[in-house]
């Protein structure tokens, strides 16, 4: 529990963080919050895999463990924690991004107060929208901004398709009852403790990465029927 908490800190801190913000930031973090919390008790059945995993051998652990590689040979938690590292970065990019087009408002502004000029000049040439201390993305006036954020939600996309596929074709297949060792000299009967608490860890995976998706497209196709087609 205290790696969970760890790991919801540093993202808590930035969701809430007021100095900046555009459409739908706060769903993508909560979504990203919600994903971090389902895969730290999806891991917790896997945490004695090779304990769980018995075969019906008299003989020594080499036959158990080629079985285990021979059924385990696709790889599961780094590869979600890996996969998880990436729609992170997906999310960040977008952060980086507006942090950018925070820094490029709080120059004009300097330039236009030593310049001495009117404070509506250049004001359509504006992508952002400051006051108070905080920093609003307009999407309405730059479709480089909104091409730039359909691209992290589609990189977003795509990362979570890679997941469904990892867990539904690599990791479920894993997870059956039992598995006949094919190795001559150890075709020994196996079988996986608690598979279907396992099995149940991959469908809440896949389910959340599924809810990812559909919010993802519905909101690019969002995006580009109001900020681009109406444009």
């Amino acid at each position: 529990m205290a790696a969970i908490v760890t790991g919801l800190i540093p993202i808590l801190r930035t969701a809430v963080d007021t100095t900046a913000t555009y459409k739908c930031r706060s769903l993508w973090f909560g979504l990203l919050c919600v994903r971090l919390v389902v895969l730290f008790f999806a891991e917790l059945p896997f945490s004695k895999l090779d304990a769980d995993f018995t075969c019906n051998s008299s003989t020594p652990d080499v036959c158990t463990k080629f079985c285990f590689n021979e059924r385990f040979d696709k790889p599961m938690i780094v590869a979600w924690n890996f996969m998880f590292v990436v729609v992170v970065i997906s999310v960040l990019l977008m952060e980086l991004f507006t942090s950018h087009l925070r820094t490029m408002a709080q120059k004009r502004s300097f330039r236009m107060k030593a310049d001495e000029k009117p404070e509506t000049q250049g004001a359509e040439e504006a992508q952002t929208v400051v006051g108070r201390g905080k920093m609003i993305i307009d999407l309405h006036k730059d479709r480089s901004t909104v091409g730039f954020y359909l691209l992290s939600i589609a990189l977003r996309i795509l990362v979570e398709a890679c997941f469904l596929f990892l867990l539904l074709y690599w990791n479920l297949h894993a997870l059956r009852d039992e598995h006949t060792c094919t190795k001559e000299g150890c075709k020994y009967v196996c079988i996986l403790r608690a598979a279907p608490e396992k099995r149940m860890s991959i469908y809440a995976l896949a389910s959340i990465s599924g809810i990812i998706i559909i919010c993802s497209v519905l909101f690019c196709v969002y995006s580009i029927v109001h900020y681009l087609c109406n444009a």
